[in-house]
């Protein structure tokens, strides 16, 4: 969609304070990128769910804009600019000659776009725990909705409305039908869910557009820009509703373990495992968002189909489970319940419970900051075990697959996690990871950055305590155990 003629002055104006050729056109905006500046107007359109049309509703969202991004983007967002009657130069956005507005920001490398850098060469697993941890920095800005919202009845508004959008854009009628039968079905299960969740503070205005396209790298660090403006119900959500996009983007672009990986660094940092229940449902809203918004771009029908199934086969989640992995220190446990959680359970995957990050937690820690010796007595190691007890109880009563990832070598807290796999119903599967100490010793003293703080002397003294009988299956952690971890759950490779 072009610019209006009707402010293609203020355009010529941008395009030479930018000093930028054509912009970047998305059907609200231009974008005028520049060496130096870049310049962001909002375009005199009426697309039904906007109104743009009128100068005082394009200055009244470019205000919003501003206030919206500028918390988690301070040195991107500069400054908001008016724009002359005559279009021959800038003025105070407050100044009464003011007839246009345009926002003006840093350039940013068009590599440095998390979207372009995912097609790239793809997002490794530093920068997905990155994302993770700007997905809960991002929860510090987001103000809670208004007493009295109903999150059952404006998530189903949302739901009629992307059924209706999807049969615009010309996907499969029966299809749509289908999908919308079955999303009254999942919203109908969860509405206790999701009120119990507003009334904890969980319903915000959020972000309300969370893809990749809409995160950039900003010295080094992931950095959410382009909030959702214009539309306070399609932007005050859930919070897991708000990642749920990320994590349907990173699926269809990056895959399951890269989704997964940014769900368990949110929880294992932000806590609130009790977001896996809404998953399937908003995992299924957000791809039949971008089903419908591609499949009306010239030859994207294949795409939308593509969104389309995976919308549907979000709301087809597999059973829960519990998988416990326990062991020495260096076993590997991590790095085994890493690769096994994307291929278990319900999209993205397993949600991954480790008692070193839950550690750091309750400390008010990141994962990677050190723990003095103090913070690993017995009672702190007993309010560890009960806090992975009860998240994992929580997410499996929601139908989501768990992995618990703790030394147990106490047969008391091997017998507590089997617990909670009977208290809700679901197989369990334990794996006891075994290696010669010497390999032990060197891989613990080879660690670095991890959530882990224990040192060769802490791995010496677990050693040496009886763990009493194992009934785990046992895992030769020497090599690589994965194949044989698969074969004792009955799973198959990611």
């Amino acid at each position: 969609m072009t610019i209006p003629a009707s402010q293609a002055a203020a355009a010529a104006l941008l395009a030479r304070l930018a000093g930028a050729g054509q912009p970047v056109e998305t059907h609200i905006s231009a974008v005028f990128v520049g060496a130096e500046r870049v310049f962001k107007l909002k375009k005199a359109v009426d697309l039904g769910f906007l109104d743009f049309t009128s100068p005082a509703s394009r200055h009244r969202y470019a205000i919003r804009e501003l206030m919206l991004n500028r918390p988690a983007a301070p040195e991107i967002y500069r400054a908001l600019h008016g724009i002359s009657a005559a279009a021959d130069r800038l003025v105070a956005e407050d100044d009464p000659a003011a007839v246009e507005w345009a926002l003006e920001m840093a350039p940013v490398p068009q590599g440095d776009f998390l979207d372009a850098l995912a097609a790239e060469q793809g997002i490794g697993e530093g920068l997905q725990d990155a994302l993770g941890d700007t997905v809960v920095a991002m929860r510090a800005h987001y103000p809670p909705a208004p007493s009295g919202t109903d999150p059952v009845a404006r998530f189903d508004r949302v739901l009629r409305g992307n059924a209706r959008a999807a049969l615009d854009a010309g996907l499969d009628p029966a299809r749509v039908i289908a999908w919308r039968r079955g999303t009254r079905g999942w919203l109908l299960r969860l509405a206790p869910v999701l009120r119990a969740r507003a009334a904890e503070g969980r319903v915000r205005r959020c972000h309300g557009d969370l893809h990749l396209g809409n995160l950039l790298l900003w010295k080094g660090r992931p950095t959410p820009f382009d909030a959702l403006e214009f539309d306070e119900e399609l932007a005050t959500i859930d919070t897991g509703y708000d990642l749920a996009f990320l994590l349907a983007d990173l699926m269809r672009r990056c895959g399951r373990p890269a989704a997964c990986r940014v769900l368990n660094r949110a929880v294992g940092v932000g806590g609130d495992a009790g977001l896996v229940a809404g998953l399937p449902l908003w995992l299924s809203s957000r791809a039949l968002i971008r089903a419908h918004c591609v499949a009306r771009l010239p030859g994207g029908m294949e795409s939308g189909l593509a969104f389309l199934a995976d919308a549907e086969a979000a709301l087809r989640p597999p059973p829960a489970r519990l998988l416990a992995v326990g062991g020495l220190q260096g076993t590997g446990k991590t790095r085994l319940a890493r690769r096994i959680a994307p291929g278990l359970g319900a999209a993205p995957g397993a949600l991954h419970l480790r008692s070193d990050e839950i550690r750091k937690r309750l400390a008010n820690l990141p994962p990677e900051a050190p723990l003095p010796p103090e913070a690993y007595s017995a009672a702190a190691a007993e309010a560890v075990h009960q806090a992975l007890f009860r998240d994992a109880a929580i997410a499996l009563r929601a139908g989501h697959s768990v992995i618990a990832d703790a030394s147990f070598l106490d047969p008391a807290r091997r017998e507590g996690i089997e617990a909670v796999a009977r208290a809700t119903g679901v197989p369990f599967t334990g794996l006891w990871l075994e290696a010669p100490l010497d390999i032990l010793r060197a891989r613990v003293a080879a660690r670095r950055g991890d959530a882990s703080d224990a040192d060769v002397p802490v791995l010496e003294r677990a050693a040496g305590q009886p763990a009493g009988p194992i009934r785990w299956a046992r895992l030769d952690a020497s090599g690589d155990p994965l194949a044989a971890a698969l074969a004792a759950a009955q799973l198959q490779p990611c």
